[in-house]
């Protein structure tokens, strides 16, 4: 058994990463945490993830829940850097499913798994959303520049960040197979008397409202045609299977950083 904590066990994503933990056959609940001023602290993490009590309390001390994990997931919205620090200190896997992390943290994750740290760090944890990466990579280099690129993207009413970090992640693929620079080439929205669209730009427009778990598209227009590649989660289950698969492959993985790609054999 892969001896597991989670890090943000009492948030949307926490509880049904408890859930699928104790549904699985090679995963065990170990640890849960949350900051330390929630309200669910000493609460049973099974019973608040509404699946039965799983016998581990939540509780705030990274330091001793981790004793002992082999596995920490991070989902968490604050206190990424001090809970990764301190599960390599523990030499715990790391599964990250944070998004909109620095470039300064990503350079020290890269350190850190060059000083034999077993990391999966990844925009999105879905199975279904890392074969759109694939087939956005695959359709903006046969179809070319000459079509233009929208994204659209759409979230839940309480989401803080926006784009995505997964939507971001579709521009850089594109901007990758084009040698585009996603800082000077992805435009945010448009209002007012703009102009015509740039034949160097890529449209980014991020939609919230209700309970949407996440919808993505990404649109390559030409004039006669036009190709629509979209992945639509209906339930955070899936992005809690993919956190557990990236868990099993560290799980057996030599010291690296890898990306959800690595986890699927993508590359």
């Amino acid at each position: 058994m892969i001896k597991t904590v989670v890090i943000g066990a009492a948030g949307r994503m926490g509880r049904r990463l408890v859930a699928n933990i104790l549904e699985s056959d090679d995963l065990q609940l170990t640890g849960a945490v949350e900051y330390a001023q929630s309200p669910f602290l000493g609460q049973d993490a099974g019973l608040v993830a509404g699946c039965g009590a799983a016998g581990v309390a939540i509780s705030a001390d990274v330091d001793a829940a981790l004793a002992g994990a082999d596995a920490v997931i991070d989902f968490a919205t604050g206190g990424t850097a001090e809970a990764v620090r301190c599960a390599v200190k523990h030499g715990c896997s790391v599964v990250l499913g944070t998004t909109a992390l620095s470039a300064e943290f990503r350079a020290e994750l890269a350190q850190l798994a060059a000083g034999g740290a077993r990391i999966v760090a990844a925009y999105n944890m879905s199975v279904g959303v890392n074969l759109l990466f694939k087939l956005v990579r695959e359709a903006a280099a046969v179809l070319g520049v000459d079509y233009d690129v929208e994204i659209t993207e759409m979230h839940h009413n309480q989401k803080k960040d926006a784009p995505s970090g997964t939507a971001v992640r579709l521009a850089e693929v594109i901007c990758e197979e084009r040698g585009w620079n996603y800082d000077e080439d992805v435009r945010h929205g448009r209002e007012g008397m703009v102009g015509a669209r740039g034949k160097r730009e890529i449209g980014m427009h991020s939609l919230r409202g209700g309970d949407v778990v996440g919808d993505h598209t990404v649109i390559f227009a030409v004039n006669g045609e036009r190709l629509e590649l979209t992945h639509r989660a209906s339930s955070r289950d899936t992005f809690a299977r993919g956190a557990l698969r990236a868990v099993r492959f560290l799980a057996g993985a030599k010291p690296g950083l890898y990306d959800m790609q690595d986890v699927l054999g993508l590359k």
